[in-house]
């Protein structure tokens, strides 16, 4: 055996050991120290990681400098923008991530057994129902349950039921995976609307070609929503946008505030004496909405009660018999 052969066995020999040490001290490194790192990851600041974890920044700034001891590599570099993570650093945001994800459905799991409702249950929701809709049930079960705790994700993306990132999920579609329970509670119809004084100023259309003279609210990017309505209303489409955005609380926001016309759920819309329904005939548009969990919840009390009080509301405001009526 060459010199060289015996030099080259002995790095790897030091290499596996280091390796061995460093995942030895990643494995002694407590989960505080990892969500610390998504913080800081998230806010881009030792300080701002700190106010939201209700920490010291000198505590936040230990719990790094033990990971990159652990790991022997730089987590973050200091720029004039604030904290820039390392390749190291988003190497672990993922496993990081996945930790959080996990203590939090430990955390709601162990929390929701016992003799009476309680515990954590996560709810997501579309921006509109999760602000405009939601809050008026959330109120009527903490008045039943004063043991509950809801946290509420007002999003237009999917939550991951099979992951465990929410534990109720309401959806405009129906849910494809065998494994999540699912209740369809109705349609919720969509139609065209605008303040009284904006059509008092620029006159009410009879027909989808007048809708040119006017002010149109809608979505800046595709959407399947929108290519979903270019079916049924082809002159529903981005071009005609002069108001655009993706959020559908800020189009509603529009509407609302006289801009120009956009859609809004009817039952909503009913809310506000100052909002008009524009071509009822010709532009009504439902939203098949179901509430799903995952199949594993059906076991859990408090998980079943939330679920099925969802169920019951939604249904009633599909119908147009909620409160606000």
């Amino acid at each position: 055996m060459s010199i060289w052969s015996s030099i080259s066995g002995c790095l790897r020999i030091a290499d596996h050991h280091l390796f061995a040490i460093q995942f030895c001290m990643a494995e002694m490194i407590g989960w505080e120290h990892y969500r610390t790192l998504l913080a800081v990851l998230r806010e881009g600041s030792l300080s701002g990681a700190a106010r939201a974890l209700g920490m010291t920044q000198p505590t936040v700034g230990r719990h790094v400098s033990l990971l990159e001891a652990a790991f022997g590599q730089k987590l973050f570099t200091r720029t004039q923008a604030g904290l820039q993570p390392t390749e190291a650093a988003l190497s672990l945001q993922g496993y990081a991530q996945t930790m959080h994800d996990t203590a939090a459905a430990l955390e709601r799991e162990a929390s929701g057994h016992g003799h009476h409702i309680q515990g954590v249950v996560r709810i997501s929701a579309s921006e509109i129902i999760g602000v405009e809709v939601l809050p008026e049930a959330l109120v009527q079960l903490r008045q039943t349950y004063p043991l509950l705790k809801i946290e509420l994700v007002p999003t237009n993306r999917l939550q991951d039921l099979l992951q465990r990132e929410v534990d109720i999920a309401l959806r405009m579609t129906p849910p494809r995976q065998q494994a999540l329970v699912a209740r369809r509670v109705g349609a919720i119809e969509i139609g065209l609307f605008a303040r009284a004084d904006y059509l008092a100023r620029h006159g009410t259309p009879v027909t989808p070609e007048e809708l040119s003279r006017h002010v149109l609210i809608g979505f800046d990017q595709d959407t399947p929503f929108l290519r979903a309505a270019r079916t049924q209303f082809p002159f529903w489409r981005r071009e005609v946008f002069a108001l655009r955005s993706d959020s559908d609380l800020a189009q509603l926001a529009m509407v609302r505030a006289g801009a120009g016309i956009g859609v809004c759920q009817t039952a909503l819309a009913r809310r506000d004496s100052a909002l008009v329904r524009v071509l009822p005939d010709i532009f009504a548009f439902p939203l098949e909405t179901w509430v799903t969990m995952h199949g594993d919840l059906r076991g859990s009390r408090r998980c079943k009660v939330v679920f099925d009080a969802l169920v019951a509301f939604l249904e009633a405001y599909a119908q147009g018999r909620d409160s606000h009526a």
